[in-house]
């Protein structure tokens, strides 16, 4: 059996409203193994997209601890927690968060700046990845001129820059109709089965068939799915 790429060990999150404060994560624990598929899934309130945030070190925990890939994110400092989402995660989110004032293939280069890959290796291998995600013939064009589909396609090729161990998806096909999210999850499986770990939410069933375990979660914890 593969070893834990992903280790959520109760997990407490809350957030404060005016004076109080309100839980969204109530003592998860969970394990994650490297190279699974795994759909995070709940009502709207639940915490899974919490628990996405705090897996993918957007959020930190209010207690517990989370071990991703050997490094413990609690103990990580500021710089520490982006060079590890820089190098071990690629993120999908529903609304692409595209830069609009740049092409496809340079919102694709844009990790890769940040990771000091010189410019010709980058170039390079955002015209491979954008190739690979159907979009060869529209390296030069802005998100204003693309569909909602093309625009999470160059997201997703995106999050493959830095060639990360660990894809995170929050609702990746929420804004799109069913033929185009059908294709965007195909698309993500074939990922998953060239190795890579995916975690990811989404409150459409169809979507969730395609991952090998759900986890469900109500009132931030959760009734199933903690263990592979």
């Amino acid at each position: 059996m593969s070893d834990p790429i992903i280790v959520v060990d109760n997990v407490h999150k809350s957030y404060l409203m005016g004076k109080e404060a309100v839980p969204a994560l109530r003592g998860v624990s969970l394990e994650i193994l490297r190279g699974e598929f795994v759909c995070l899934m709940g009502p709207s309130g639940s915490g899974k997209t919490t628990l996405l945030n705090v897996v993918g070190g957007l959020d930190e925990p209010s207690r517990g601890h989370l071990i991703v890939d050997g490094q413990n994110l609690v103990s990580l400092s500021e710089n520490e927690l982006a060079r590890l989402r820089l190098e071990k995660m690629g993120f999908i989110f529903q609304n692409y968060n595209l830069l609009a004032n740049f092409t496809a293939l340079e919102n694709v280069e844009a990790p890769m700046v940040l990771a000091n890959v010189g410019r010709k290796e980058r170039q390079e291998r955002a015209n491979r990845l954008l190739d690979r995600v159907g979009l060869g013939d529209r390296t030069h064009h802005y998100p204003s001129e693309l569909s909602g589909g093309q625009q999470q396609r160059v997201a997703i090729a995106r999050a493959l820059a830095n060639n990360p161990p660990i894809l995170i998806g929050d609702e990746m096909t929420g804004d799109l109709d069913s033929e185009t999210g059908f294709a965007i999850m195909r698309l993500i499986a074939e990922l998953n089965k060239e190795g890579m770990t995916i975690v990811f939410v989404t409150h459409d069933p169809r979507m969730a068939e395609f991952a090998g375990r759900v986890v469900e979660l109500q009132d931030g914890k959760l009734l199933n799915g903690a263990t592979p």
